[in-house]
């Protein structure tokens, strides 16, 4: 398949672990279900108990990259894996106080294997090589076993035991770090050797001579904060026009069947295109999805926002990712890659609160603020690219200049390009 050509052995190998692991993970989406009924606790309390497992995967995706710059990036997320695994098939036999604690370590212990899967995409790959293919195909990866996922766990659900769902997340996780042990080199590589260097700079010093990654960064998190608002206040806005729950879940199907459509093709289409002017307009698809929906809340304007929606996603996620990952000096990509992980998945704990409180107060005001957020965000990004990278100084007339394509970043220990990657001096062709 030419989408992939150029995508590493090890990273395809990591996709198909990926598919695999993401086909029963999906307790989360049961999660809150599954307290206020089988466990039997009010909503209040399983909001708190959702709501603080959703700041361990936020604080995991955070810091993540941190355990992989000093120990490894395979044994950061060996570790992730194997202690979120565990914890997830033990949950169903614990009382309802331990869940304070437990559900919150497996959210964090999988936000620390998810920062360092990235971060094995970004060392697998040559700096110029096919980044912003494998992304999406590990994207693509997890996508797709997302749409197998729920439907497969609500029958699992209705036929036997919530339960199981979490027996089979935990057992999944674990198989999946078991499977990483097996590709993954454990000696020599980059996916093995810390990257710590103790006489390099400062991950702040990085970022600071970095401030297009710093403007990107900033942008995601008010993007991911508008973005998620699909999953929190948009049904609640489609059922008081009078739309029900199935046409929403037929609008859920029309993002995840765009995604699996179009991002492989998409990444290897516009592969040799400048990463930030690809984000940029991603954003600003994601801002007029929402304003589209200023007007009225009709099929047609649904439906449009949706696919708006997720053009932007398409556009933005994958470039994004592959940005931050050929910034990153070597001795920081984990923590790189962290921060990105992180920003991508801040508005799972800000867009409930924030958009509910904001609905609740003035209704009229959320789309037109979704709207201006994103393309307030889009336009940030675009203007970075006028911004110097490491070691340049500002040029032209103005004190400005185009970033350049060459970046400066050292390879982490032991990294060495893998033979079927092409010249790294170019995106393979095909």
């Amino acid at each position: 398949m030419g989408m992939v050509r150029g995508v590493p052995r090890t990273v395809r190998l990591l996709a198909l672990g990926v598919f695999l692991n993401a086909v029963v993970s999906i307790t989360f989406v049961f999660l809150f279900v599954y307290l206020v009924g089988p466990r039997g606790l009010s909503a209040a309390q399983a909001g708190v108990i959702s709501g603080i497992g959703g700041i361990g995967l936020v604080a995991g995706n955070f810091t993540g990259g941190w355990f992989g710059d000093r120990l490894g990036h395979r044994r950061a997320l060996l570790a992730g894996a194997c202690v979120s695994g565990a914890a997830l098939v033990v949950l169903p036999a614990l009382p309802v106080a331990a869940l304070y604690g437990v559900l919150p370590l497996a959210q964090y212990a999988a936000g620390v294997a998810r920062a360092a899967n990235a971060a094995l995409v970004a060392v697998s790959v040559p700096e110029g090589g096919s980044r912003r293919q494998s992304f999406a195909l590990t994207r693509f990866a997890a996508n797709g076993g997302f749409a197998i996922g729920p439907p497969l766990g609500a029958l699992v659900a209705t036929r036997f035991s919530y339960d199981w769902l979490f027996v089979a997340d935990g057992l999944g996780t674990l198989l999946f770090a078991l499977y990483a042990a097996r590709i993954l080199p454990a000696r020599g590589s980059a996916h093995s050797a810390p990257a710590h260097d103790p006489d390099a700079p400062g991950l702040w010093h990085e970022l600071r001579a970095r401030p297009a990654v710093l403007v990107l960064l900033a942008a995601i998190v008010l993007v991911d904060l508008v973005y998620r608002q699909q999953y929190s206040t948009l049904p609640v806005f489609l059922a008081d026009h009078g739309h029900g729950p199935q046409f929403y879940g037929w609008l859920l199907a029309v993002n995840g069947g765009v995604i699996l459509l179009l991002e492989l093709p998409a990444a290897h289409a516009l592969r040799d295109r400048a990463p930030l002017s690809i984000v940029g307009v991603g954003l600003l698809l994601v801002g007029l999805g929402y304003a589209v929906l200023i007007p009225g809340a009709g099929v047609l304007f649904a439906v449009t926002m949706m696919v708006s929606l997720t053009l932007g996603e398409v556009l933005y996620k994958t470039p994004a990712t592959a940005y931050v990952a050929d910034q990153a000096p070597g001795h920081a990509q984990g923590r790189f890659q962290s921060l990105y992980a992180g920003a991508s998945i801040s508005g799972q704990v800000l867009a409930p609160p924030l958009g509910a409180f904001l609905y609740a107060a003035a209704p009229g005001l959320l789309w037109p603020v979704c709207a201006l957020l994103a393309a307030g965000a889009g336009a940030a990004v675009l203007a970075a690219r006028r911004l110097p990278g490491p070691g340049e100084r500002l040029r032209g007339p103005e004190g400005l200049g185009e970033q350049p394509q060459g970046r400066d970043r050292a390879r982490p220990v032991g990294e060495e390009p893998e033979a079927e990657t092409g010249s790294p001096e170019r995106a393979p062709a095909g």
